[in-house]
Parts: structure tokens; sequence; C-alpha cells
């Protein structure tokens, strides 16, 4: 179900996901609103309520204690909302309101209450106010009251200041606040609305400018991209266009190369035709019988050694899957190997090894063929010696024919480049193949004092 759910996400267009995640986010919210604000909202206008009646009491004891006792009257009409009242007792102990005594007995039970509390101040220590010290307050509240809180506090031992706040303002106080997060509320929610849009509009845009460009690609036309943008798009859209181009570049020279192979199989074809017809005639096109079966072998060598080439060029990637990290091969043994099988083309040529035992990863037939193709390639370019060098970290063939032209180095290992004899040989790339597959580095550099050097190198 999990997964299903999952699925049914991808299938929306980055819109719809943003519309999805907008009211999940508002509907989230709606819910805590209502639930945790607003069953926490009486506690939070209780709190502040108390906290205006303290601020108002504290402000009346200190012009009580530091001011004029007649300015009391004139700070009581700072704040409508809150009316205070000042209780003193005469000589017989009996309280009296000095200020709104008429205003407060409209109220009975909160008058009661107030009353009550200050005549049993004497007797009773543990009482609500005989456990008040000066300037210490205690606070009531009476739901459905004309003043739902109030507040007592002892200013002398024969003097208190009753504050009790109306319950109007509490009711202004709750709709005021609740109005506030839901404006609070709306403008972060559109806010966050309109940046998603923003954000998205603007990840769309690219994304359906490299849409637009795959689209005329697969159907074969041209096509031109251009993104401006350094962040991770800009590089997916950077590398289309290099792959597009790297892609172009191969299918061209593939074409190339094609035309060139199939020539150079048609000339051993043609040869072996020919000279097969003429012996079958009774002629010998090269002198002897001999010496012509000889030409008809060695083009069939020719023939078969570039067949070979292509066979192994698709299935070299078949050989690497089937290695693992497990397997190495003793490149020493390969390398004598290929030596003795290799040094007879051109004998003239001085193969000096100093090689010693070292494992390398991968299969050892791939090796082979690697270390094969580097050899003949050697043989075919060197004019008095070959040096095989061989340790842990390395392997190095170096011949002293003519030097790499520096413009072909960079590409001498891509498939399909044209060697600097101008062919096709397809023997370079096999062996990066190889080389890449086993996470080496295959390099190629010409030698100041003359000659070409190949490295695999085995921690690149």
């Amino acid at each position: 179900m999990e997964k299903n759910n999952r699925l049914w996400v991808k299938r929306l267009s980055l819109s719809q996901q943003l519309i999805v995640l907008i009211v999940c986010f508002v509907s989230f919210f709606a819910v805590f609103f209502f639930i945790f604000i607003n069953s926490n909202v009486n506690n939070y206008t209780e709190e502040q309520m108390f906290t205006q009646l303290s601020e108002t009491q504290d402000n009346l004891s200190y012009i009580y204690h530091a001011v004029d006792v007649d300015s009391i009257q004139l700070a009581q009409n700072d704040n409508r909302m809150i009316d205070s009242y000042f209780f003193k007792r005469d000589a017989e102990g009996v309280f009296h309101v000095e200020y709104h005594a008429d205003d407060l007995k409209d109220d009975k039970r909160i008058y009661a209450d107030v009353y009550n509390n200050l005549l049993i101040q004497d007797k009773i220590q543990q009482g609500p106010l005989g456990a008040l010290y000066h300037d210490e307050s205690i606070a009531h509240v009476y739901p459905g009251s004309k003043y739902t809180y109030y507040s007592i506090r002892i200013l002398e031992d024969d003097v208190v200041v009753v504050s009790l706040l109306n319950n109007a303002y509490i009711n202004d106080f709750k709709s005021t606040f609740v109005e506030n997060v839901i404006d609070i509320t709306v403008f972060v929610v559109g806010l966050f609305f309109v940046i998603m849009m923003l954000w998205v509009g603007n990840i769309i845009r690219p994304l359906h400018v490299i849409k637009n460009y795959i689209d005329r690609i697969r159907v074969g036309k041209e096509a031109t991209m251009k993104v401006n943008r350094k962040d991770e798009i800009g590089e997916v859209a950077d590398a289309l266009v290099t792959m597009h181009d790297e892609l172009a570049k191969q299918e061209k020279t593939k074409e190339e190369m094609i035309h060139n192979i199939s020539h150079d199989l048609k000339t051993p074809i043609a040869t072996i035709k020919s000279y097969g017809e003429s012996i079958k005639d009774g002629i010998y096109p090269y002198d002897t019988l001999e010496k012509s079966v000889d030409v008809i072998i060695d083009n069939a060598n020719r023939l078969e050694k570039k067949v070979r080439s292509l066979l192994f060029m698709n299935r070299v990637e078949y050989i690497l899957s089937q290695d693992s990290d497990e397997v190495v091969t003793d490149m020493r043994d390969v390398v004598d190997t290929v030596v003795l099988n290799t040094k007879v083309i051109r004998p003239e040529i001085e193969i000096e090894k100093n090689t010693v035992s070292s494992l390398f990863r991968g299969n050892e037939e791939a090796w082979r063929v690697c270390v094969e193709n580097l050899l003949e390639n050697a043989l075919r370019y060197a004019k008095t010696q070959i040096v095989i060098t061989l340790d842990e970290d390395q392997l190095c063939i170096y011949n002293d024919g003519d030097q790499i032209p520096e413009e072909i180095l960079p590409t001498l290992f891509k498939p399909y480049e044209k060697g600097r004899d101008g062919q096709f040989g397809l023997g370079l790339s096999i062996v990066y193949k190889v080389v890449a597959a086993a996470n080496y580095t295959v390099v190629a550099e010409n030698v100041e004092t003359g000659g070409v050097i190949f490295k695999i190198i085995k921690e690149s």
C-alpha cells in the first residue's frame, strides 16, 4: 500500500506535487490551530490578564508609597478596562472602600468575596490574605461576571487595593489575538505558496528545455540547448550537450572506420579469391605454387586478425563483466607469454624485459589481449628496440619509434579515433576498456630522448 502511494506521488508533475504539499501544510496547520492553539488560548489570555492586573497594581503601589495619594484617581483613569478600589480599615477594624464603592457593590459576588477576605485577615493566618506580605497579590476568576478577573494586594497593614478587569476587554483581547494568529497564518501560507511556485517554476522551465532538446535528438533533428544555470540542472544540461556532441563525433568516425574496415577486408578477400581462382586454372600469380599459397595464407592471417579484433571489441564487455574483485592476474606471466608469441613478427627488433611478479586486477584473457595490442603497436613503430618494465605499481612498454603528434595524444585511446598513420585501429580502444575496467589508468607519452612509452598505472 505504501509503495502504491509513493508511485502515485511520482506520477504527479512538479506543479501538482507542490499543490499537494501546500494542501497538506494548510490542513496540518489548521488542525494544529483549532486543536492546540484554540485549547490554550484561554490559558494564555488568563496569563496576560493577570499580567495586566499586576502591572496596574505595581503602578498604584508606587504612587501610593512614593508619590501623591491624590494622584491615584488619575492613575486609575489611564486604563479604562481596569478598575481599582482601595479598602482602608478604620479604628474599629472594619474595612471601607475609599473609591468606586457603589460600582463595586453592583457586582455582589465579587464584593462579598473581597470584603469577607479582608474581614478574616486577622482571624485566619493561612487564609487568602493572611498568607500575603506587603505588595504581594492574590488573584481570583469569576466566569460570567461583569468583572471576570480581579487581584487583591496589601499596601499597608490597614490598606489593600483591589484591581478588576472588565470582561469586555478580555473578549476583545481574545478576538484580536485569534484574528492576528489567523492573519499571520494566511500571510505565511500565502508567502510560502508564492515562494514555492517561483522556485518550482524556476526548476520546471529548464527541464522543459532539456526535454524538448532530447525529443529533437531522438527523432534525428538538429537541436541546440543553452541553460544558464550553475546548479545540478545546469550540469545535466551541459553533460547532455557534451554527450550529444561526442556521440555525433563518434558516429561520424564510426562511419569512416566502417568504410576503411570494409576496404581493409575487401583487399585480402579479393586477393585470396583471385589467387585461388588462378591456382585452380593452373596459373601461379606469384612465381610458384608455394609462394602463391603463402600470399593466400598471409592475407588470410590479416583477415583473421581484423575479424578477431572486431569480435573481441564486442566481446570485451562480456569478459570484463565476468570479473570480480577477487580475480587477479600475474602480469609477468602474461608479458612472458605475449612476448614469446609476438616477437616473431619482427625478429630483428630487440625486446628487453625488466619484470617482477606483479598482481593486476582482472581476467587473464583480457590482460593478454591488452598487452598483445600494446606490444604489436610497439613492434609496428619500433626502429630497433622495445623495453618492457614491470614493477608493483605499473607496466611500461617503450619503443624507439617516431613520436606521436601532440594533437593525437588526448584521443589516442578513444574508440573509432584515427591513429597517427591515418588508420582506425581498434587495438588501443580495447586496451583502454580493459584498463578502465580494473580502475587503472593508461597513458601514452613522448619521451624527450626519442620514442614513445605506454604506461598502465595501477593506482590513478
